[in-house]
């Protein structure tokens, strides 16, 4: 009989498919398992030559072809194929075995999946993975939950095949019990939205009111990309500006319709923040942003309607504005990563789970699609201080932003004289300005609601729940 597999993976689409190969390539013998066994096979005959595949048509093969304890990753569609896929294999393995989710669940799904598996002695991890098809194939961010002992049986496989961080450290670590890989893998792509919202505004208000080409921004971001906002997301946006199309010799970017799509964990994001209480203004503006990007009829009635008339820059004025876009794309993505790491100690608290920000920074800096130099001093200043209230409490990132707020707040005002959108910029702006205001209008806004509603209130003078008697003589008596 041939030696078992060190590890299976079933769902051969194209993270699969790289992911498989990855561990082959790192040193594993890997089953293969594609509900089409066309699909296994065409691996096989491509790239068998880069591992130790074991091939298997039937999950009942493919089950038995594994080492004990069994490790299967499942590289699904997430929702109904992920529930059907457990329900096919589950009733073929035992105590001990574990089941990896590499999908992108909801990470109340996997919650769910992982108790149900727990009674009947089997492992669930829920598994976010970052990188895209290229990270797959070349090590991407990995960010496992479950078990304790699930990790202890995956862990050296993981870290063999995630990223690597510029000190060589692998780029996953065990995040949490249950559902916690995919709720951090969920904030992720709600940061990730935020960072391309900023990007994209910055490209917009260089080119509509510094008045500079695609391929003028492009050697923008590369400058930029060299310094402090080092990160994947500038890189690419910098190969993108800078792409010709082919067939009409018009900058790329020019002949994409200007309609952004999404697959969902932006929302989803947004959906569980607002059910923790936790402000994530910056991901939610990025997502509002991408869904009027694709109400095109609600666009086209909107055209001709007035705004104002932009006035032209000469080559100095641009230059110089250009900086101080610089600053404020810094200083409102240093806003959208505080509020990421908001939720991550929300979620955590919410649902019990002993979520290392500091880590999870660290497995941020390589393989995955927000990986930026500046993840190294986010990990530091949690090291430092792991019960930092807010990032923007760190005295160097406070420092950087307090130096940045004049030319963010310039910018913020030349976008809404020039009539461009800035949503994300302006959404920063106004979260940082609410965190260090000394009185926030909610006062006012709470009393409100105990005039229409009886809803109560607090005083700042002494403790205690009051209501004012508003339909009558207006005194005010204790309500707890």
């Amino acid at each position: 009989m041939d030696t078992p597999a060190d590890i299976g993976v079933t769902g051969l689409a194209v993270m699969g498919r790289n992911l498989a190969r990855n561990l082959a390539r790192s040193g594993y013998s890997v089953a293969v398992h594609n509900r089409t066994p066309a699909r296994t096979r065409a691996l096989v005959e491509e790239f068998g030559g880069e591992g130790a595949f074991r091939p298997a048509e039937s999950a009942k093969d493919f089950v038995a072809s594994l080492k004990r304890p069994r490790r299967l990753i499942t590289m699904v569609k997430a929702g109904e194929a992920t529930d059907a896929v457990i329900a096919e294999f589950a009733p073929l393995l035992d105590e001990g075995d574990v089941i990896v989710d590499g999908g992108n669940a909801h990470f109340a799904d996997t919650r769910r999946r992982e108790r149900a598996l727990r009674e009947r002695g089997i492992h669930f991890v829920g598994a976010g993975i970052s990188g895209g098809e290229e990270g797959a194939l070349h090590g991407p961010s990995i960010m496992p939950g479950g078990s304790a002992e699930a990790y202890d049986s995956l862990g050296p496989m993981l870290e063999t095949i995630a990223a690597k961080a510029a000190d060589g450290s692998p780029c996953t670590t065990h995040v949490g019990t249950d559902g916690a890989g995919h709720f951090v893998k969920m904030v992720h792509n709600g940061i990730e939205y935020a960072d391309m919202q900023l990007i994209g505004e910055a490209y917009h208000l260089l080119r509509d009111v510094a008045g500079y080409s695609p391929g003028q921004i492009a050697e923008v971001f590369r400058t930029w990309n060299g310094g402090r906002l080092d990160s994947y997301l500038m890189e690419v946006s910098a190969e993108v500006l800078a792409h010709t199309d082919a067939e009409t010799g018009a900058p790329f970017v020019d002949v994409v319709a200007d309609r952004a799509e999404q697959k969902g964990t932006g929302r989803w994001t947004v959906q569980t923040a607002l059910e923790l209480g936790v402000p994530v203004s910056g991901i939610a503006e990025a997502v509002f942003a991408r869904s009027l990007s694709g109400h095109t009829s609600l666009r086209a009635a909107g055209a001709g309607l007035p705004g104002p008339r932009a006035e032209a820059m000469d080559t100095d004025a641009a230059g110089r504005f250009a900086d101080q876009v610089e600053q404020a794309l810094y200083a409102s993505k240093l806003v959208s990563y505080a509020q990421g790491w908001h939720m991550l100690r929300a979620g955590a608290e919410e649902y019990g789970w002993d979520l290392d920000l500091g880590a999870i920074a660290a497995i941020w800096r390589g393989g995955c699609i927000i990986r930026a130099a500046f993840l190294d001093r986010i990990r530091s200043a949690y090291a430092a201080a792991p019960g930092l209230e807010t990032l923007l409490a760190d005295a160097d990132f406070a420092a950087e932003i307090g130096r940045a707020q004049g030319d963010w707040r310039a910018v913020a005002a030349t976008a809404l004289r020039h009539g461009v959108p800035a949503p994300g910029f302006s959404a920063a702006l106004a979260y940082y300005d609410g965190l260090r205001a000394d009185r926030l209008p909610a006062a006012l806004t709470q009393a409100q609601r105990d005039f229409f509603g009886a809803h109560t209130y607090r005083r700042v003078d002494r403790d205690g729940v009051f209501h004012t008697l508003w339909g009558g003589d207006r005194t005010q008596e204790r309500a707890d």
